[in-house]
């Protein structure tokens, strides 16, 4: 099972440019739309939005994505 990760988090995930980091601003435990696709979450498997570090660019992970930094 992933790391559950909370709202405040400084997380690392792994992008075609390579490691990026940024910090968790909101948690959903229910599917949610998100740039035009249906992102699946649970309670048990929730999915993360996270804010990059070096630009506005807001990205969306399941928790098996990230690694806490």
């Amino acid at each position: 099972m992933a790391e559950k990760f909370k709202v405040g988090d400084h997380v690392r995930w792994n992008s075609e440019a390579g490691k990026v980091s940024g910090i968790i601003i909101k948690v959903h435990t229910k599917d949610f739309d998100y740039k035009g696709y249906t992102h699946h979450a649970t309670i048990k498997n929730p999915q993360y939005e996270i804010k990059s570090d070096k630009s506005a660019h807001i990205a969306a992970h399941k928790g098996t994505a990230l690694t806490k930094i």
